[in-house]
């Protein structure tokens, strides 16, 4: 096994899984701004079992974006077996993660994401089956406790078995994707779990993410909602990391990313590319002053030259 994880230079920026964000398009803008490692969106793994096609199709990735992990989610070890195995042999990612983090309805209803976290048998056989189906190092993604099932529970029920990476998000279920970030069980993590531990949950800006690490002394951070317009997070985290400062971005590059971003998303999903696209140039001009007053032109733009134009219009408002 090529454990990648091992070899990342320390402290770890990734870019952590989003739904209906982290795609390939976006995977790529933020791995070319610095991001040591991107995941994929979610994936369901009995999507992947029953329907491997049409599922493999959100995983498939561009070689830029390694080291690439791909995130599955489920309730069902033999689901997840298959899906490790379809993944291994069709997708080639550099690791598998399992999600025990994810509060939405739809998926903990179905006893997946956080609501694993609530049954460690069950938890352990799906770890297991990943782990015993791939020859990809194999992480998981947490939160810290889930209707008073913690994190220290769920690392001793899983301790025997070789996982590689953790990313913890330090709010518990009920909270969410809001309120103050439970620095001390990420801490305290440690104690329980010898691989890579990434602290998640909160890190919005360099220095919030920068005070994360510091705080709870993890190998990295996953930054997810930081990134969204501002995927030069990651380069400035390693600036202030190495003792330097990166700036904003200026207009033109906010500007010219937001077009190439674009770009890559039609070429990936076509006239879907544009729909999704709204959001992004939405997140991208509030990075720039005056930027948010074109917001209503951003949510209505129906092809490629309607970016090009709104970013044409963008540019010559900062130039008046």
């Amino acid at each position: 096994m090529d454990n990648f994880w091992a070899s990342l230079k320390k402290p770890v920026f990734a870019l952590a899984p989003l739904s209906g964000i982290t795609d390939s398009a976006f995977r790529r803008i933020c791995k070319g701004l610095g991001a040591d490692v991107v995941y994929s969106e979610l994936a369901s793994s009995t999507a992947i079992a029953y329907q491997a096609e049409s599922t493999l199709d959100i995983m498939r990735f561009d070689e830029s974006e390694r080291p690439y992990v791909v995130q599955l989610f489920g309730n069902n070890p033999e689901h997840f077996a298959v899906a490790a195995r379809i993944v291994s042999r069709e997708i080639k990612p550099d690791g598998i993660d399992i999600n025990f983090g994810c509060p939405m309805a739809k998926v903990f209803k179905r006893g997946a994401g956080a609501a694993l976290m609530t049954n460690r048998h069950l938890a352990r056989e799906v770890v297991q089956s990943v782990v015993e189906n791939t020859h990809l190092p194999v992480s998981i993604k947490t939160r810290t406790d889930v209707k008073g099932f913690g994190l220290a529970g769920l690392l001793e029920c899983v301790s025997d078995l070789d996982i590689k990476a953790l990313m913890i998000h330090g709010r518990t279920y009920a909270q969410r994707f809001s309120g103050p970030n439970d620095i001390e069980t990420t801490k305290e993590a440690r104690t329980r779990f010898q691989g890579t531990i990434l602290a998640n949950g909160g890190a919005t800006s360099q220095a919030l993410a920068v005070e994360l690490i510091e705080k709870t002394a993890a190998d990295g951070v996953g930054i997810a909602r930081g990134a969204l317009g501002n995927p030069w997070i990651f380069k400035q985290l390693k600036a202030s990391m190495s003792g330097g400062l990166i700036a904003k971005p200026e207009r033109e590059d906010v500007l010219r990313t937001a077009l190439e971003h674009a770009r890559l998303l039609v070429a990936l999903k076509g006239r879907r590319g544009i729909i999704q696209m709204r959001k992004h140039l939405c997140w991208y001009l509030h990075q720039i002053r005056g930027g948010k007053k074109l917001n209503e032109r951003a949510v209505s733009i129906e092809s490629l030259d309607d970016v090009a134009a709104l970013v044409a219009r963008a540019a010559a408002q900062g130039a008046g």
